[in-house]
């Protein structure tokens, strides 16, 4: 059984994929304690592969795309089987990962790490996407394990205008590496 927080149908508000629909599934839980987190993460109701499964297929009919986000979506042990499935039914799997907790993933997962305490190597090679939070400072002890990464998504937390402002310079101080990330889904109010 996989542990719930919720599942819904929007579009990615943020970095590569922004403006995409696609069906979220929030798996509860965390292996970090960040006291910026602004999303709730706590368990709400377990439902197993299959039945998450049919409820993607139910909220996004013929949407390619699901998003396993969390609190930690690689944190829970049915989380690959879930991925196999999800691919097995024809969805394209995006996972947002705090890069905590190795996992081997399929090829053709596409993978956002998004650090915060610490980083394993090996998730920040696999990475497709990288994702830092800037919360009244860009998190620079993290560059290192991302040299190789073409693309840094600078996200300011909250979209509070200070953070904003820090990490919109710092982006056009580096504009071959960073970019910057707003939740747009914030800004028009959708989950």
């Amino acid at each position: 059984m996989l542990a719930l927080r919720e599942i819904f149908y929007s579009i990615q508000g943020e970095g590569t994929w922004t403006g995409t629909p696609a069906v979220f599934v929030r798996l509860a839980g965390c292996n970090l304690a960040c006291d910026f987190c602004d999303t709730d993460y706590s368990i709400k109701f377990f439902a197993s592969v299959t039945d998450v499964v049919e409820r993607v297929r139910a909220l996004g009919a013929d949407c390619p795309m699901v998003i396993l986000t969390g609190g930690e979506p690689l944190a829970q042990s049915k989380t690959i089987a879930l991925v196999d499935a999800l691919c097995a039914d024809g969805r394209r799997v995006h996972i947002e990962s705090n890069g905590t907790i190795f996992t081997e993933l399929p090829e053709d997962v596409w993978l956002c790490v998004s650090p915060k305490e610490r980083v394993d190597p090996r998730m920040a090679r696999r990475a497709n996407e990288v994702k830092l939070i800037v919360d009244r400072r860009v998190p620079e002890e993290h560059l290192a394990l991302f040299e190789d990464a073409h693309t840094v998504f600078l996200q300011p937390e909250g979209n509070a205008p200070a953070n904003v402002a820090i990490a919109l310079d710092y982006a056009m101080a580096h504009p071959q590496r960073f970019r910057l990330s707003l939740q747009t889904h914030k800004f028009i109010g959708v989950p």
